[in-house]
């Protein structure tokens, strides 16, 4: 596991963190509401739910438990941030998307697409910049290139497969996945050095 911070300072990165993982849950309900297409991590758990009637969110928890377990070989170090995305984000997205109501207006649907994936891009910037650990899934792509693999070609490989997986169990493709896949890259590059906190001192 990562070390930990002293008190003070996981008092102070850890709202900046709770807030991070609740704008990306917000983002991937928006998103989810929109039905204009999905990120693809998003595809999968939501073909998962159409096949099972497990919520979106719920799906993204045990995937990112089960995803998580694969670090064990790959000795990757997780964090308290590594553990609280697996959670929190899939909390989130299932109460979000219960609380919004059905977007019909195609103006209002574009509104929460792109509202959705700036949200994404903010919430990610937020929770990786305070340094307590990574998502689940970065970890393992993370963890794939230590052993020698590109890793763009890691990245564009796992999401690839988890993009067709999840269309053909149901889960939706569209506009919004394009837009996601070109435009979070640049959104988190612009956005994380803004909202990077110094590297957090060992306990």
């Amino acid at each position: 596991m990562l070390p930990l911070p002293d008190r003070a300072e996981l008092r102070r990165r850890f709202p900046r963190l709770f807030v991070g993982l609740v704008l990306f849950g917000w983002g991937i309900a928006l998103m989810v509401t929109a039905n204009l297409g999905l990120s693809p991590w998003a595809v999968f758990h939501q073909g998962i739910e159409k096949k099972t009637g497990i919520p979106i969110g719920t799906v993204g928890i045990i995937t990112g438990l089960i995803v998580l377990s694969l670090w064990i070989p790959l000795k990757e170090r997780f964090g308290i941030g590594t553990v609280a995305n697996v959670i929190v984000v899939g909390l989130v997205v299932d109460l979000t998307i219960w609380a919004l109501p059905e977007f019909t207006n195609l103006e209002l649907r574009w509104a929460a697409l792109l509202a959705g994936i700036f949200l994404v891009g903010l919430g990610t910037g937020l929770y990786i910049g305070v340094g307590l650990g990574p998502g689940p899934r970065d970890g393992l792509m993370t963890g794939l290139a230590a052993r020698g693999y590109p890793l763009g070609v890691v990245r564009v490989g796992i999401e690839l497969t988890v993009l067709v997986v999840g269309f053909v169990l149901g889960g939706t493709i569209g506009v919004g996945t394009v837009l996601f896949s070109f435009g979070i890259g640049g959104l988190v590059h612009v956005l994380l050095p803004r909202l990077r906190m110094d590297p957090v001192a060992a306990r």
